[in-house]
């Protein structure tokens, strides 16, 4: 009789690399809006550094945390994606 063959592990879509950059991303938003809005370059810069410590520390910890974390870097990537698209139909306009 045939045994069973195993079964095949699925091709992980969700990377650690994608979900620290997608924190670093949003890390950086951070630090830019402190930095306009509230505070000096330095103090926004170590706040933003803090979150993406405390977000990569906590997605490594928690499942929760890790799938929202991957469904916001859907989401910046997304977003990269449309305006990468935007500034490449503007320059093909202008045949650059």
């Amino acid at each position: 009789m045939n045994s069973p063959r195993p079964a095949a592990h699925p091709i992980q879509k969700r990377s650690p690399a994608r979900r620290i950059a997608a924190t670093v991303a949003l890390s950086m938003m951070v630090f830019v809006t402190l930095w306009i809005l509230a505070f000096g370059w330095l103090t926004s810069l170590l706040i933003g550094a803090g979150c993406c410590a405390v977000m990569v520390a906590a997605s490594t910890v928690s499942d929760i945390v890790e799938m929202v974390l991957d469904v916001l870097a859907t989401a910046v990537f997304a977003v990269l994606a449309v305006l990468a698209a935007v500034f490449g139909e503007i320059f093909s306009l202008f045949d650059f």
